[in-house]
């Protein structure tokens, strides 16, 4: 394959006066074989839209799974999706902003206006440094940047553009700038008390199944005494204190498009030590991106196919039935759905793709119980027997109808000596392909052998469930953990 490939949504999308490059169509990229290996891959996403689970989003996505270089990463992409979570990256650009647009200039007397930024490179000379700041901020091909005066200059909001909507002129800067960008080497940006540190635990008291229950955070709490660190909980009202504390530990379900996303952002732009990071948040939530991923580095998972609109006719002559189809960021058995026949399959499908652009199907494998192992910082902590809820084929049955609740199977816990080694060695390998948090995998011990389910980034820990065998200790174990990572920024 070529050293880099242009991925497009729309073949018209590519004009024909443009340069004769490696273009590959986006249904492509995520569907054929052939796209799957190539470690040393270039690949710049240029698809028409970027929104939450799109094409465009899943090839961004996909290709980080295979280790290939994207632009935009997902983490862009997140990023530029809210004002709220970019406006913690150009808080630092505001005042270069007021210092080129301050000065007096004659006949300007606008207050608003937008820049245009392609590959790092603008029209405005003056501007230019500026423009390479946002790029390596935000670094994705097409940039939108508004201005707005209000008192002084700053940067209002940051979006990106599409090939397809470029004008002409737009067009003739857009290959200009690629030419440039191409011929470099691609670089990743360079991106109190008596207690020796403070440690914030984001919860939410009215969360409805949070992964650690009330219990759990007061031996957090007391732990932190002993390894005298001042653990305080905190809730989504705090984001603007976060500075306050030298780590986060997240004790609430965390979401792309959700506010802990944010504060994991917000903590490490920060230079706190976080967990779950965002890069985990990342990784962990779309299930998607945890099928490639695994697959590539051959660990075992379930057949899976991931479907889309125009392969969803052919899903059950690959995985007979019933077929287990899920939505990729689903949490705690929901947004996992069991489909026992081709009308079930087409209904429920139909359903699940005006959320997302594409589903995953996966044989039905059951088992009276999945394991789980806890681990952090490639340790195994604990390990789990999570029972299917009674009558159902999965450990929480939520009741139908708003608001109905749910039930949950038994559990029992083991000492990880105790557990099967096949088991914890599957989990270590899947674990540690995420990163180096703390972690919670899924996985099934059948006839034919240990598969792995899925890589959670907030797995559960709470009192009389986890804790059962380590009890105290845990919670000690962990906040260990955050001092070691805190002593070693500070160079201790």
């Amino acid at each position: 394959m070529a050293d880099h490939i242009i991925l497009v949504e729309n073949p018209t999308d590519w004009k024909n006066h443009f340069p004769k490059l490696p273009v590959v169509a986006a249904k492509d990229y995520l569907a054929k074989p052939e796209y799957s290996t190539g470690r040393s891959q270039r690949v710049l996403n240029l698809c028409r839209s970027y929104r939450y689970l799109s094409v465009g989003y899943y090839c961004s996505l996909l290709a980080e799974a295979r280790h290939h270089r994207v632009i935009p990463s997902v983490r862009t992409l997140n990023d530029l999706s809210r004002k709220s979570i970019y406006s913690l990256d150009i808080e630092d650009l505001d005042d270069h902003v007021q210092q080129v647009l301050g000065k007096p200039r004659s006949g300007f007397t606008a207050t608003a206006f937008e820049l245009d930024i392609f590959f790092g490179q603008c029209v405005a000379k003056e501007l230019q440094e500026l423009a390479r700041q946002l790029f390596d901020a935000f670094r994705s091909p097409l940039l939108r940047v508004e201005f707005r005066r209000q008192g002084k200059w700053r940067i209002d909001t940051v979006k990106a553009l599409h090939l397809h909507s470029l004008s002409a002129e737009q067009g003739e800067m857009f290959l200009s700038a690629l030419t440039t960008y191409l011929s470099r080497r691609w670089r990743q940006p360079r991106a109190r008390s008596n207690y020796r540190y403070d440690l914030a635990v984001l919860h939410n008291p009215k969360e409805e199944m949070p992964p650690s229950n009330p219990k759990a955070l007061q031996y957090f709490v007391k732990a932190g005494r002993e390894c005298s660190v001042n653990i305080e909980l905190i809730e989504k009202k705090d984001y603007g204190r976060l500075a306050e504390f030298d780590a986060l530990f997240i004790r609430e379900t965390t979401g792309i498009d959700h506010y802990t996303y944010q504060f994991a952002k917000k903590a490490e732009s920060e230079g706190m030590v976080v967990i779950d990071d965002p890069d985990s948040i990342l990784k962990c939530t779309n299930k998607v991106y945890l099928d490639e991923l695994l697959r590539t580095h051959r660990v075992r998972t379930p057949k899976t196919v991931i479907v889309r609109r125009d392969n969803l006719e052919r899903v059950d002559s690959e995985i007979p039935y019933p077929i287990v189809l899920k939505i990729p960021d689903g949490s705690f058995s929901r947004g996992v759905f069991k489909v026992n026949d081709r009308a079930e399959l087409l209904d429920m499908a139909g359903k699940l793709f005006k959320a997302s652009d594409l589903l995953l199907a996966q044989e039905f494998l059951y088992t009276e119980f999945d394991w789980r192992v806890g681990i952090l910082n490639k340790v195994p902590l604990f390990v789990c027997q999570y029972f299917m809820s009674k009558e159902h084929w999965q450990i929480y049955h939520h009741e139908p109808g708003k608001g109905r609740g749910f039930r949950e199977g038994e559990a029992k816990t083991f000492r990880v000596e105790n557990a099967p080694e096949i088991v914890v060695k599957n989990a270590m390998k899947a674990a540690n392909l995420i990163g180096n948090g703390f972690y919670g995998v899924d996985l099934k011990q059948t006839a034919k052998g240990v598969v792995v389910i899925e890589v959670n980034d907030n797995p559960n820990l709470d009192h009389g469930i986890e804790d059962l065998v380590l009890k105290e200790e845990l919670y000690r174990r962990i906040v260990e953990d955050f001092v070691w990572r805190l002593d070693r920024k500070k160079g201790k």
